[in-house]
């Protein structure tokens, strides 16, 4: 019988955007994220727990990136892409202040069945970011 070899969890997240600078800030000054990595085209982000948000400028993938550690392949993406970050429930009511302190805009708040609230919100390419409490899925 076949078994599956197993995944440990998401280790990237990649969004692509127009500004780098200005996605850099935003994320910077939101989530207080430190890149660990950064130039003109990519930047990486350190997420708590072992976690990347990367950030590549649109078109700025599209050719392999040759490293002396090996070739990353070309990729790129478009349109408003959706991810989401866990948060606590206790920590749900000061992210609701502190994204309106930052002047971004909550789209939607949505109290799932299981028990999990969600807060949606757009970074400045119009991604739509989510918070999520625990009881938004079956194992979360």
């Amino acid at each position: 019988m076949e078994r599956t070899p197993r995944v440990k969890g998401i280790l990237e997240t990649a969004l692509h955007v127009s500004d780098m600078k200005r996605s850099m800030e935003f994320y910077q000054s939101l989530f207080g994220f430190e890149p660990m990595q950064f130039n003109e085209r990519f930047c990486a982000f350190a997420v708590p727990g072992p976690q990347v948000l990367l950030l590549f400028l649109k078109d700025g993938s599209r050719e392999p990136v040759n490293m002396p550690e090996g070739t990353i392949p070309p990729h790129d993406g478009a349109g408003r892409l959706h991810f989401a970050f866990s948060i606590a429930e206790a920590d749900l009511q000061s992210w609701e202040e502190w994204l309106k302190e930052k002047g971004v805009g909550i789209e939607s708040k949505v109290k799932w069945e299981e028990g999990g609230t969600s807060i949606y919100f757009r970074d400045p390419d119009e991604h739509l970011v989510e918070l999520a409490t625990p009881g938004c899925w079956p194992n979360y």
